[in-house]
């Protein structure tokens, strides 16, 4: 079996050695062949010179330029010039169990399983404020460090992977299309969900995935994360990305679905005022900013959908 590993990165020169080093410690049979595909996805700061120096003492990695923006472009790019049969890929804001890629490829040995999602553990090593919690009912874990967990027996994933540690064959791509341009995390910007809807499509088309637990990343709380700023801003692009991953659903009892979500950022923001735990009250907000993202989306689908018809609509008068 041939492996291609594809981390993505953009303007993390400073810290992404570690991840750098993590991965180059996989520990793998002799037999297997395996490569790094590092994608520079038009960084700004000195990327270049440190993978570039990365590159020459550690020969199986390679250095890939991408200038389109956004994540998708970067993995695609990346997933085009894999010589494996088998593509992982991981982040580089993470570290990786010495075994993690062994682990996660070794399903994929066969044509019986599409895709393998691993074990993604938040690290916490930082004083979290009194207003944030990444346990517990009012978690927001997710939106600090991924964690994906589905226990400690492997099995049948019926639920697509996260990004930071999945891994599938590489004719997936070439029998279901690539990563969607139009999801993926771009610059500063929080659109995302490009992982969980590659891995949706392939469970509807009736592809099989697994859950391999053994096969671990570690992603740290990153202290720039930690600002109420920051967490506004990722709910509210969560729920844009709910929105364009699915496709603008229709409404109920007659009303625009951009109605109903609207409905819930009054309600969620009736919870908000209400609550008097700073930590709920932060919980509530999020998710008003959350549902403010499937708003503006479901909205801007909807007149989008329309100018295209009036457009259709104009040139068949002609």
């Amino acid at each position: 079996m041939k492996l291609s590993v594809i981390l993505c990165t953009y303007n993390r020169s400073e810290r992404f050695r570690t991840t750098l080093e993590s991965v180059a410690s996989s520990q793998l049979p002799a037999t297997v062949e395996w490569e790094v595909l590092v994608v520079d996805n038009n960084s700004t700061d000195n990327t270049r010179q440190v993978l570039d120096e990365f590159c020459r003492s550690h020969p199986r990695f390679r250095y890939l330029f991408e200038a389109k923006q956004g994540l998708s472009h970067a993995r695609n790019a990346g997933i085009r010039e894999a010589r494996g049969d088998v593509i992982a890929f991981v982040d580089d804001d993470v570290t990786v169990d010495p075994c993690w890629l062994h682990h996660l490829t070794a399903p994929l040995d066969g044509s019986h399983w599409a895709g393998v999602g691993g074990r993604i553990r938040a690290q916490q090593t930082l004083v979290l404020p009194k207003w944030l919690r990444i346990e517990g009912p009012y978690s927001m874990g997710g939106s600090v460090a991924a964690a994906f967990d589905r226990g400690d027996e492997p099995g049948e994933l019926r639920e697509a992977p996260y990004g930071t540690n999945m891994a599938y064959r590489k004719c997936m791509f070439d029998k279901y299309g690539h990563f969607r341009g139009d999801l993926g995390r771009s610059g500063g910007g929080m659109i995302g969900k490009e992982d969980i809807e590659f891995g949706d499509r392939l469970i509807a088309r009736g592809e099989r995935l697994w859950y391999a637990p053994s096969a671990i990343v570690y992603h740290p709380v990153l202290e720039e994360r930690l600002t109420k700023a920051y967490l506004l801003s990722w709910w509210f692009g969560c729920g844009q990305s709910t929105v364009r991953q699915r496709g603008r659903l229709s409404g109920k009892w007659g009303l625009p679905r951009y109605f109903l979500s609207a409905g819930m950022v009054l309600l969620s923001s009736l919870r908000w005022f209400l609550s008097l735990d700073s930590a709920k009250r932060f919980f509530w907000k999020c998710s008003a900013w959350m549902y403010a993202g499937k708003t503006v989306e479901n909205y801007r689908q909807i007149r989008d959908g329309k100018r295209k018809s009036d457009n259709l609509q104009s040139f068949a008068s002609f």
